[in-house]
C-alpha cells in the first residue's frame, strides 16, 4: 500500500485555535501513565505556529530519536557524502620472506555481509579476488583505521555492550556486527542444543522445560569471548535466536576472511590480526582548533566494493531504528569535514542545527544512535529540527524514511484501529526510563501538523505503559484539529 498522500504540500491550511479545555484533557491522559513520569510535548503546524505545549522547553534523554537529527544531517550533505563513499577493500601485502598478508580496510560500510545466499555487498567476493591471485598467504588483518578507535560513544551503559543493540563500532563492520545463535529445546531435564559460528566460546548452563515459555539470560564480559547462558526453554518452544555483540568487529571480520578463503582452497599459516588508529587529540576539533585532522595514506587496493546508497541505510536506521548504522553514519558525517571521530560528529551536528536555527542549549549529542544517556533533546528543538525538515528539497525523501503508525517500522504495531492508524509518520525511542516520538500527523480535518512527545524518569517495568498514555494523548490531539 503507498502511503505518500501523508506527505502533504506546505500550503496546508493552518490549523485553528486549539480549545482551552483541549491542553487538560491532553494533561489528564498523561496523568493516566505511570506516576512520577515526566512529559514534554509540543505540537505545530508546519510553519512552526505553536498549536500545544507541555514542558516544551525541558531537557529530555531523547533515546532513538537521536537518529532524526543525525539522518537529517547526513540527508543535507547527501550527495557529498555519497560521492565520497568508498566500500570495503582488500589488498596483498608482502612482508618477510615473500610471505603475503591479506588486509581488509573498512571504510565505514553499513552493510558488509557474508551469510551464506549474499548477493551484493558480500565478502565473499573480495575472497573471490585473492582466491583468484594466490593460493598461500600468511596472516589475515582487519584494519579499521578509516575511523579512529572508538568502539562506544560516551554514555553508552556497560550491560548494554553485550547485546546487539550495543555492538561495537568500527570502521570495518561485517553482519551488522553481531553473531547468531539457535537455541532448539531437547528432552525434558537435559540441555537444549546452541548452534552458532565458533567465534566465541559457549558456556551452556540452559534446561529444557515442560511447556512452551522460555526465559534465556545471555553474559558476556567486555572484551571477553566466553557466553554464558542460563535460564530455560520449553520442550513446545521453537527454537530461539540469540544475538552477541562484538566487542572488536575488524577482528571478527578477518575472522570470517580467513574461513572464506580456506573454503576457497587458499592455505592460510598465519594468525588474526587487526589495525586500529588509537584515537588522539588531534581527533577532536576543540583542540585542534577547527582544523581537519591528517588522515591516513589509503594504499591501493586488489579490489574494492561498490560503496552502497546511502539513502537506503537511512531507512534502516530510521524504520528499523538501527543503533549500529546510526553511529556508523555518524562518523561518516564526522570523516566529512574531519578524521571521523565522534568529536568530529559533534560539531557537524552543532554546525547544522545552527543553521536550522535550534537553540545551542536545546540539544546535546553524545553519539549518533541514543545509547548514550549523556543525549538531551527539548521538544522545542525537536519540532523546530521537523518543521525546518519539510521545507528542504530532500525533505520528502527524508520523512519517507519514518516508520508509519499500525503500518511498518518501529510503529508497525502502535496506533492500530485508532485515528491516526496509516496516519502518522514518526522516530520512536526507547531507553532505560525514556520513551519518545516525533514527527508528523494527519490531524481529522485533513492538516499536516508537527509533533514531539517525550517522556523520561517512569519507574522501571513501566515504559510501555508511559508509551501507551502518549499514544493515547495523540489521538486526543489529532482529533481535536
Amino acid at each position: 500500500m503507498h502511503y505518500g498522500w501523508l506527505l502533504l504540500s506546505l500550503a496546508a491550511p493552518v490549523a485553528a485555535a486549539p480549545d482551552p479545555a483541549l491542553l487538560p484533557r491532553v494533561e489528564a491522559v498523561l496523568a493516566q501513565g505511570p506516576a512520577g513520569t515526566r512529559y514534554g510535548l509540543m505540537v505545530t503546524t508546519l510553519d512552526g505556529e505553536p498549536l500545544l505545549a507541555i514542558a516544551p522547553d525541558q531537557r529530555f534523554i531523547p533515546a532513538s530519536n537521536t537518529k532524526m537529527f543525525v539522518t537529517a544531517t547526513a540527508y543535507a550533505d547527501l550527495p557529498t557524502l555519497q560521492q565520497a563513499a568508498t566500500g570495503t577493500g582488500v589488498r596483498l601485502e608482502t612482508v618477510d620472506n615473500d610471505a603475503i598478508d591479506v588486509v581488509l580496510h573498512g571504510r565505514g560500510d553499513a552493510l558488509l555481509a557474508s551469510a551464506a545466499g549474499c548477493t551484493s555487498d558480500c565478502l565473499q567476493t573480495l575472497a573471490d579476488a585473492v582466491a583468484a591471485r594466490t593460493r598461500r598467504v600468511r596472516n589475515v588483518i582487519g584494519d579499521d583505521s578509516w575511523f579512529p578507535a572508538e568502539r562506544w560513544g560516551p554514555g553508552m551503559s556497560w550491560n548494554n555492550i553485550e547485546s546487539r543493540y550495543g555492538t561495537g563500532i568500527s570502521a570495518l563492520t561485517l553482519d551488522d556486527n553481531e553473531i547468531a545463535a539457535t537455541v532448539t529445546p531437547g528432552a525434558i531435564g537435559t540441555t537444549p542444543a546452541v548452534v552458532a559460528a565458533p567465534y566465541y566460546r559457549i558456556d551452556n548452563r540452559l534446561l529444557t522445560i515442560a511447556g512452551k515459555d522460555r526465559a534465556i539470560t545471555t553474559e558476556r564480559a567486555p572484551n571477553t569471548d566466553l557466553v554464558r547462558l542460563t535460564g530455560t526453554i520449553g520442550v513446545e518452544a521453537p527454537p530461539a535466536t540469540l544475538y552477541f555483540s562484538l566487542d572488536d568487529p575488524a577482528h571478527y571480520a578477518a575472522w570470517r576472511m580467513r574461513d572464506l578463503l580456506r573454503e576457497r582452497g587458499v592455505a592460510v599459516t598465519g594468525a588474526i590480526a587487526t589495525r586500529h588508529r588509537p584515537l588522539a587529540p588531534s581527533d577532536d576539533p576543540a583542540i585542534r582548533g577547527g582544523a581537519p585532522a591528517p588522515r591516513p595514506p589509503q594504499p591501493e587496493m586488489l579490489a574494492v566494493l561498490p560503496a552502497p546508497p546511502l539513502a537506503d541505510d537511512m531507512r534502516i536506521i530510521n524504520k528499523q531504528s538501527q543503533n549500529l548504522h546510526a553511529d556508523l553514519m555518524l562518523r561518516r558525517v564526522a570523516r566529512q569535514s574531519g578524521s571521523g571521530s565522534i568529536a568530529d560528529g559533534q560539531a557537524v551536528l552543532h554546525r547544522q542545527m545552527t543553521q536550522a536555527r535550534l537553540p545551542a542549549d536545546s540539544f546535546t549529542f553524545a553519539d549518533g544512535s541514543g545509547m548514550s544517556s549523556y543525549n538531551r533533546v527539548t521538544p522545542r528543538a525537536a519540532v523546530t529540527l521537523l518543521g525546518w525538515i519539510a521545507r528542504q528539497p530532500w525533505g520528502t525523501a527524508w520523512r519517507e524514511t519514518l516508520p508509519i503508525a499500525g503500518v511498518d517500522g518501529t510503529l508497525r504495531n502502535r496506533f492500530k484501529g485508532s485515528a491516526l492508524e496509516g496516519k502518522l509518520l514518526a522516530k520512536t525511542g526507547s531507553l532505560n526510563a525514556a520513551r519518545a516520538l516525533s514527527g508528523y500527523f494527519i490531524s481529522r480535518s485533513g492538516q499536516t501538523l508537527v509533533f514531539s512527545a517525550l517522556a523520561n524518569d517512569m519507574p522501571d517495568g513501566t515504559d510501555a505503559e508511559a508509551s501507551a498514555a502518549v499514544d493515547r494523548a495523540m489521538v486526543v490531539i489529532a482529533e481535536a484539529f
